[in-house]
């Protein structure tokens, strides 16, 4: 296929080289960024492991206080005593470029810097069950962001490496054989074409030298006479 596809020159043949460096460059350094995603890839999925068993402790603890306060508590009450609540939580997306990668980072704030307002009822009437359970989200609330962090970040590591170990395939496996096999066709054709000139070379030689003898034995021939 190679063969048919390919002008056998030297124009050609340098093109070739130089495309074929230029691959393989281009195959290493894929291959250093595939394996810098995939060890980066897989500390984010021992972190998020972490951070999911922390995340689930947390909510576990919280659904049990929950439980609890509302074994004490009227759902009527508890459910009045959290329906207007008196702080408020603001969250920032950004994006971070790691190995070509955006991967994103939240940042949250509250209304207020005071850590009391996340209670947002009194204390005469409620159990302290609640005020558990209320600490026992805020507490977490931090790592569930970054749980959701981390998640999307494995996400798009694992999409890019992917596509960068496809590429490296592609190379490797197609591109670079392909142009290897087209340089040797040329370097193949380039010899026969030189042989065959010299044959010809060698061909007019031998013609002329001949030519040149049978002159001479003509002209000393007549000489004689």
């Amino acid at each position: 296929m190679a063969r048919t596809q390919v002008n056998p020159t030297r124009m050609e043949l340098t093109r070739l080289k130089k495309k074929l460096a230029t691959a393989t460059r281009g195959h290493k350094l894929l291959k250093d960024k595939r394996d810098e995603l995939m060890r980066q890839f897989l500390e984010m999925v021992r972190e998020n492991k972490a951070l999911r068993e922390k995340v689930e402790a947390g909510i576990h603890a919280a659904n049990k206080n929950f439980v609890l306060a509302r074994s004490v508590m009227s759902d009527e009450f508890l459910d009045v005593s959290l329906m207007a609540p008196r702080q408020e939580v603001y969250i920032e997306a950004h994006r971070k470029n790691v190995m070509s990668v955006d991967i994103p980072e939240f940042e949250y704030k509250t209304k207020t810097p005071d850590d009391n307002d996340i209670y947002p009822y009194g204390y005469a009437f409620t159990s302290s069950d609640l005020d558990d359970a209320v600490k026992s989200l805020q507490d977490i609330l931090k790592d569930m962001l970054k749980l959701a962090e981390v998640e999307k970040s494995c996400q798009l590591m694992a999409g890019e490496i992917e596509k960068t170990r496809r590429r490296v395939n592609a190379l490797e496996h197609v591109m670079i054989p392909d142009m290897q096999e087209k340089i040797k066709y040329i370097v193949m054709k380039l010899d026969e074409n030189e042989r065959s000139t010299q044959i010809r070379l060698m061909k007019v030689k031998d013609m002329m030298l001949e030519a040149a003898h049978n002159y001479s034995e003509r002209y000393l021939r007549e000489q004689t006479k």
